[in-house]
């Protein structure tokens, strides 16, 4: 059993949409939301209770994608909410972080799959592509006709990635020569097309490209063995003089700087997300505690479950704080890097508390997937360190309120 809301109403005396605050929401921030964005967050969650959630644990434990859900997840307006030319509506940062949270407490891979999709790969495009490449490729990505994923991270350069890529392109004419390797790169055993990041052996400065996948010289292998976020199809990927048109070029990319650009319009978003699984941690164990009765009564009467419970939902409130501010500073047009990173840090270290503690409160049972918290407690892992570690992203934020840098 999943405590999912605390008000079954759906419409109030005027007739308009009610959506019932989560059990996690304990301070209501869903009221920051307006009401279309409250009513869209209604149908996502109504799509992932009845179609995703009974799904997740098989598909997870498979080690397989629930591609079945693709189509449902562009037509409920998930896939380039942010840009202007796709959306479904005009949305704010605070909405499209709370579908994040929607989407993890749910599934966190079926959240990683939209935010390479839409986040990083269609982010890219709208970052750096030309007016061309955005009217052929983002409406086709948003309609999910097209797969697409995000290739930065690489074998030998993680939290290096400005000055530890190695892959490399060379320009010979209206073709660009590609060669090198990437690393856990979701969505790649799959996707139609792949944004590329490689440096420019002409000048040293990273360039970004489509690549289609079905290139001579490109492959995408399934990374396998992972316990986290299994359902995730990233890949080992290798380019061997992959051949790349031109007009394939994002000419918005630079430098590593606009990649930077990217990464730090979706982080926040990977800290809303991680907020989700939280509470989707935190649901199962209030639920458990409910109805598992020790010494007579159900656990939840003990004064040490409760005091775990608590910490769950504060850990929760103050992330959720946390991220609403820092997504109300992008829509203000305010946000720095060190905002960002500030949520990204927090909001993931107290969800590792949170589903840490949520397991302990199952005991046993909470190593079992039919009991709703060991998924969660194994796909923070992946969460935890994707999108900037804490540790880099604590570096990002003493930069910004000691005026030095610490990387290295």
């Amino acid at each position: 059993m999943t405590i999912t809301t605390t008000d079954e109403s759906i419409l109030d005396e005027a007739g308009e949409v009610v959506v019932p605050y989560l059990v996690g929401d304990f301070y209501h921030f869903q009221d920051f939301l307006t009401p279309q964005e409250r009513e869209s967050a209604a149908r996502v969650r109504e799509y992932f209770e009845t179609e995703v959630r009974p799904v997740a644990n098989d598909y997870w434990e498979r080690a397989e994608f629930p591609k079945q859900i693709i189509p449902n997840l562009a037509r409920l307006g998930l896939l380039g909410s942010f840009i202007p030319e796709v959306r479904r509506f005009e949305n704010s940062a605070v909405y499209r972080g709370w579908m994040a949270l929607e989407m993890g407490r749910v599934d966190a891979s079926a959240s990683t799959f939209v935010g390479v999709q839409s986040g990083l790969a269609m982010g890219a495009v709208d970052v750096g592509g030309s007016p061309e490449q955005r009217a052929e490729w983002l409406p086709k990505m948003a309609s999910a006709e097209v797969i697409a994923s995000f290739g930065l991270t690489e074998p030998f350069s993680g939290s290096d990635s400005a000055r530890g890529l190695r892959t490399t392109a060379r320009r010979e004419g209206d073709t660009w020569i590609l060669n090198g390797a990437k690393r856990w790169i979701g969505n790649a055993t799959f996707a139609d097309i792949v944004v590329i990041f490689a440096k420019d052996e002409a000048d040293g400065q990273v360039k970004g490209f489509l690549v289609d996948t079905t290139s001579e010289g490109f492959s995408a292998t399934k990374i396998e063995g992972k316990i986290a976020l299994r359902s995730v199809q990233n890949a080992d990927i290798t380019m061997t003089d992959v051949q790349v048109p031109e007009s394939m070029r994002l000419p918005g990319i630079r430098s590593f700087r606009d990649v930077a650009y990217v990464l730090r319009l979706t982080r926040c978003e990977v800290a809303w997300q991680a907020i989700g699984i939280a509470i989707g941690a935190y649901e199962a164990a209030l639920a458990y505690a409910q109805e598992r009765v020790q010494f007579g009564k159900p656990i939840a009467a003990h004064q040490l479950i409760q005091d775990l419970l608590v910490k769950c939902v504060g850990n929760i409130t103050a992330s959720i704080a946390v991220c609403l501010r820092a997504s109300q500073l992008q829509d203000a047009g305010e946000q720095k890097d060190e905002h960002s990173a500030l949520a990204k840090a927090f909001a993931t270290a107290r969800m590792r508390e949170t589903v840490a503690n949520a397991r302990e409160i199952l005991g046993g049972n909470g190593i079992v997937l039919d009991k709703g918290v060991a998924r969660f407690f194994a796909d923070a892992e992946a969460i935890y360190s994707y999108e900037g570690t804490r540790e880099m992203n604590t570096l990002i934020v003493g930069r910004a309120i000691t005026g030095s840098a610490a990387f290295v």
